[in-house]
């Protein structure tokens, strides 16, 4: 039985196969969105580290085409996510769901502040060291982290 099949509310009952198709792409979009989210901040530092022109303009449009690509993952993830909850509306009276959610919103945060470095970048504005981008690239491993040990353990 699925840990989520435990948590219904009364009366309220759903196909278990339906979950796992709902976890499973929302775990492959959630695979596309973390690439990129773990990618986009490299770009960042070696964009940072180009001296020449064409150089930039090279990191600029890589990085247009991943935040791209990234974002269709966020939307789908978040909307698997969102599938599932509105299957199973008991997840939302879990402690760990309660502590994930608040997670998945720092980390849709991270994504709006990882395009506004990306247009502050495109425009020639940013004023972020490498190093900078490099502990910026560190946080959307933390939240991975912290979000899947939730996911899983269900603490």
């Amino acid at each position: 039985m699925l840990p989520e099949a435990r948590a219904h509310t009364p009366g309220h009952r759903y196909n278990p196969l339906v979950m796992l198709w709902l976890k499973a792409f929302h775990i492959v979009f959630l695979v596309t969105w973390f690439a990129g989210l773990f990618y986009l901040p490299r770009l960042f530092i070696y964009h940072v580290a180009t001296p020449d022109a064409p150089g930039r303009a090279r990191f600029v449009v890589m990085e247009r085409r991943l935040f791209a690509i990234m974002s269709i993952g966020a939307l789908f993830t978040v909307l698997f996510g969102a599938a599932m909850v509105t299957t199973a509306p008991a997840l939302l009276a879990t402690h760990w769901m309660h502590a994930k959610l608040p997670l998945v919103a720092l980390l849709v945060g991270y994504h709006a502040w990882a395009y506004r470095l990306m247009l502050a970048l495109r425009t020639g504005t940013a004023s972020h060291s490498q190093r900078w981008y490099r502990w910026f690239n560190e946080v959307p491993g933390v939240l991975l982290l912290a979000i899947v040990l939730l996911a899983v353990l269900k603490p």
